[in-house]
Formats: C-alpha cells, structure tokens, sequence
C-alpha cells in the first residue's frame, strides 16, 4: 500500500471517495466554498424549499464572499436555517460574552449576520448555537425540518470537524460509537488548544478557553454535502490523511469517506508533501 505521505501533489484525491478542490490560492478557495452555499440557498428558494446548513466560525473567509453574493444578488436568507458548529466556554460551561474577542456568537454577528442587507436576513430564531443544557435541541430541530443540505467548515489539526476531537490515547471507541455522538460539551485537545492559540491568541495557551459546546458526529454524517476547507500550508499531512489514509475515529475526518457526498477544497501549499524521514547518502 502507497504510503499517503508520499503521494504527489499530481496524485492527489485519485481512488479516494472524498472529492477534491485544489485551489491555487486562499483567496480562490474562500470564493469557491462562498459560490457553492450561496448556489445552494439560490436553488432551494427556486424550489420553495427551506435551506438548512451546519456553519463554522472558522474558516472566516469566505463570508466576507458569500455577504457579497448575497447583497449583490439580493438572495434571500428568510428561508434559511444556519446552525453554527461550536463555540467556547468558560469555566463554569457558560457561553463566553459576545463581546469577548474569542466568541463565535459574536464574531457571526461581526462578520456575517450584521453585514447581510436586513431585508435579506434570516430572523434571529433562525440563527442557532448549540447550547449547554439544552444539547438535543439541533438534532430535534434538522428532524423537524426533514433535512440538513450542508455542513461545512475548517478541519482542525487532530482532523475534527467542529471540535469533535479524536478519542484519547486508550480510550476504547469504536468508528460507529464515534459518529453516533451528538452534540455535546466537552474539553478540548491539547493540540486544538495549541493551533488555536497560534491562530487567535498570539500563542497564548492559557488565553483559549479549555471547554467548549459542538455539534456532533452524529449531526454532520447526516448532512446531504459535507465540505471541508483547508486553507493552510499545515493542512498537508491531515489533507492525505482524509483522502488515502485508513478510516479511523482516530482521524476523525477520515470518517468521511464513507458519506456519499464529502468534499475538500484545499490549497496547493497545502497538497505540498510533508516532510517525512528519509535515508541520505552523502558523498565523501
């Protein structure tokens, strides 16, 4: 068997069930992943149909595009249903303030919802947080709703998605257990803890909340579309993983090779083969 780490940039995504979207640029993939939601919502309002999507804080990028398509195109979100993904907590499993630079609810409201022309936008009921306490209350709602269209997002450095982290190490959880987990509070990764520190908080680890709200596994697999977005040089090694490696709760990402409709757009640094051990012979 190829060993994923090594397998071209040429190479890539060919045999795999996940689809992939090289993009030459950020910039292009924000686009990209912005055209493809907003067609969507377009469609769905043709049909008469409600649009009902998981949405992450994070990537950021492409709302900046889709509130331009949006505008520009005058498409209607009254009909639309966007559930976010996650957001942090404190201490106590309380929601961080809006007005905390690191809150997702807040940042939506930043970025996206205050952006949006008001004739356009969804009512505020329609713009939904998991929340802590009342953790059954998405699963029931995409069941009220008859469907979830889409989840998309970032895919973190353990290969989650939202913050479904990895089982620990020893901890006994099989693939199927793993995506029956539905939203829920947990801790998050030492390592989630580290990139998002590196991201958001100038490297500060103890400035990234421990704990956090996500929607779970068993939200996601039952969107129509998943469409994952890696927009980073250190997407490469999880990006090989999810397209050739073995599936495994352990990469959680991986799991998406048995959905019937999963998509990467990722960047050309990011198809860039990681480093990994080679035998040099030097000459004398």
């Amino acid at each position: 068997m190829t060993d994923y780490r090594t397998i071209p940039a040429s190479q890539l995504g060919q045999g795999s069930s996940i689809q992939l979207d090289l993009c030459e640029t950020e910039v292009d993939l924000y686009w990209k992943m912005a055209m493809e939601v907003a067609e969507l919502i377009q469609k769905n309002n043709a049909e008469g149909e409600p649009t009902v999507m998981i949405v992450p804080y994070g990537p950021l990028g492409p709302y900046a595009r889709l509130v331009y398509l949006i505008n520009k195109h005058r498409i209607s979100l009254k009909n639309c249903w966007f559930i976010n993904m996650d957001e942090y907590l404190d201490a106590e499993g309380n929601y961080l303030d809006k007005s905390d630079p690191l809150s997702f609810r807040g940042g939506m409201d930043r970025i996206f919802y205050s952006q949006v022309d008001a004739d356009l936008l969804m009512p505020t009921a329609q713009r939904i947080f998991p929340e802590p306490g009342n953790e059954g209350y998405i699963w029931e709602l995409i069941q009220k709703l008859g469907k979830l269209d889409m989840c998309w997002g970032g895919v973190g450095i353990t290969g989650h998605i939202a913050f479904n982290e990895p089982p620990e190490p020893g901890e006994v959880c099989t693939d199927a257990e793993f995506l029956a987990r539905p939203t829920r509070v947990l801790k998050l990764a030492r390592e989630t803890k580290t990139i998002n520190a590196y991201m958001n908080a100038g490297a500060d680890l103890d400035g990234i909340p421990d704990n956090c709200i996500t929607v779970g596994m068993k939200e996601i697999f039952s969107a129509r579309k998943v469409r994952m977005c890696m927009p980073r040089d250190w997407n490469a090694a999880m990006l090989r993983k999810a397209l050739h490696g073995p599936v495994s709760c352990h990469v959680p990402v991986s799991l998406f090779q048995n959905h019937p409709d999963a998509k990467i757009y990722a960047i050309a640094l990011a198809a860039a083969t990681p480093v990994v051990p080679q035998i040099r012979v030097y000459n004398k």
